[in-house]
């Protein structure tokens, strides 16, 4: 997932698709467990998938939809703590973040502005 950016371009390339149509999902351990946001063009949040989109792509002028999995507990490795197994709890619910997301991302293809709205949703649409 580091090195993300080579494959991203590769696509960008093959289908002739500008940055600015790209929407990448990834996790962000500065989100809340459970909260979604969309935007598009900021920096990397030090994503090191993101960075590398980024680096290979040329531009930050991408859309992206974040999934908050929450800091790691004490001194934990971030890398460790986003590869670890989900809880059962926690499972329950990243099953219904799972829907969300895709609901948003459903709705972004067709109407980007409602789509924003949603990932600040629990629930949306529903």
């Amino acid at each position: 997932m580091n090195i993300s950016g080579p494959p991203v371009a590769a696509a960008l390339r093959y289908y002739h698709v500008d940055p600015v149509d790209l929407l990448v999902i990834h996790d962000d351990i500065d989100l809340p467990f459970g909260k979604l946001r969309l935007h598009t063009g900021r920096g990397t949040g030090g994503h090191n998938g993101v960075r590398s989109i980024v680096e290979q792509i040329g531009s930050r002028d991408f859309a992206r939809l974040k999934i908050g999995v929450g800091r790691p507990p004490g001194r934990m490795d971030p890398a460790a703590f986003v590869l670890q197994r989900f809880d059962a709890d926690e499972r329950r619910e990243i099953d219904l973040l799972v829907e969300d997301a895709a609901a948003v991302v459903d709705r972004y293809v067709t109407d980007p502005e409602r789509a924003v709205q949603m990932a600040g949703e629990r629930r949306p649409d529903q």
